[in-house]
């Protein structure tokens, strides 16, 4: 009886497996974190939790990154229906909140044959969207007037994020 043989996995299991390794939960989250941490800043990955109501249960939402200037990074290679509509009621309870999207692929369509592509979603409801990596801008933005820790009171203390002086 021959060995069954084994299939390499393939190039998104390895990346995930890549990020798994240091906490990630995907290649391209494992990617940014690297780009944080050579911008000299801390990586604080997944470091507090955004509670937001689906209508009648609270839940809880938990972003990728926080820049030092208080933006959300939120990195994406799938965004379905459910992380779509999660993300349109936290903007809604949270207008505050600087969230934005690095995604595998803005490009992409939202479903299976759709025209609608993910670029186009953030444009129609006000997301800032950009591919693969943060843009170099987004570090040295001045960012929201309040940190978003203390916006959501559940989310622990990590100190005072650093603002730049206004010029």
């Amino acid at each position: 009886m021959p060995a069954p043989s084994r299939t390499p996995p393939s190039r998104a299991a390895r990346a995930e497996a890549r990020g798994l390794q240091y906490g990630y939960r995907s290649g391209l989250e494992g990617k940014l974190g690297e780009q944080i941490k050579a911008h000299g800043q801390p990586i604080l990955f997944e470091t507090f939790k955004v509670p937001y109501v689906i209508p009648e249960s609270l839940h809880k939402y938990t972003p990728d990154f926080l820049l030092d200037n208080g933006i959300i990074i939120e990195g994406k290679g799938i965004f379905d229906a459910q992380d779509r509509a999660k993300h349109l009621l936290i903007k809604g309870q949270h207008p505050e909140l600087d969230i934005r999207f690095v995604f595998s692929r803005s490009a992409a369509p939202i479903t299976k044959g759709s025209k609608t592509t993910l670029a186009d979603w953030c444009r129609k409801y006000g997301f800032k969207f950009a591919d693969k990596l943060i843009p170099e801008g987004w570090f040295h933005e001045e960012g929201p007037a309040r940190d978003p820790r203390e916006v959501i009171q559940f989310a622990p203390s990590l100190g005072p994020l650093k603002r730049k002086a206004k010029a």
